[in-house]
């Protein structure tokens, strides 16, 4: 036996954190996948309160974007999202997850965020900051949403994130949109019980 008894247990150790490591990836689908579908509505919703229903196609929204020279650039993906798409319903899953956080960066505050953001996160009141510092934080949680949502798309390892913590930010950034839906997505997820599995 290559590596003898040691060697052995440490490759099976190894196996049983792999494993558990996908089984919490995949564990993390379902709360990710609310948190994302409920943030990019609401955007979505209060774009569409100032730009028209027809949103994605409105020449002062898309000249409202910027134009990095390096990095993702969300006029493009606006682009590229509407192309060949009959409606805006269509486009929206289209853009990319951090399409919607950058809808949350200062350049917003005037004519989106200073006048619409209890309209699109009612539960967020009762922080008292604020319309731009609760912005700042909505932008702040959904970086961490981001990144942990891209390692797991990714297939790369998760298990040296506090996962509780991220568990938690998923969680607040759903409540400020809507608290039945944490305590729905919070009654459907299989993520808590593996977390107290870690080999």
């Amino acid at each position: 036996m290559v590596g003898g008894p040691t060697g052995l247990l440490q490759t099976e150790k190894a196996l049983r954190l792999y494993m558990w490591n996908a089984q919490i990836s995949a564990a993390f689908f379902v709360p990710l996948h609310v948190c994302e579908i409920l943030t990019r509505n609401a955007i979505s919703e209060v774009i569409e309160t100032v730009y028209g229903d027809r949103w994605p196609w409105s020449i002062g929204f898309e000249r409202s974007l910027p134009i990095p020279i390096h990095g993702y650039k969300p006029k493009d993906d606006l682009i590229s999202g509407r192309r060949n798409q009959p409606t805006t319903g269509k486009v929206i899953p289209e853009l990319k997850f951090v399409f919607w956080q950058k809808m949350l960066t200062g350049r917003f505050d005037t004519r989106l965020w200073n006048n619409h953001i209890l309209t699109a996160f009612p539960h967020t009141v009762a922080q008292g900051l604020s319309a731009a510092q609760m912005r700042q934080n909505l932008y702040n949680d959904l970086e961490t949403v981001r990144k942990l949502r891209n390692r797991i798309a990714h297939h790369e390892p998760i298990i040296n994130r506090n996962l509780l913590d991220d568990f938690a930010t998923i969680k607040r950034i759903i409540a400020y949109r809507c608290e039945h839906s944490v305590e729905w997505m919070q009654n459907n997820q299989m993520l808590l019980p593996l977390l107290t599995l870690k080999p």
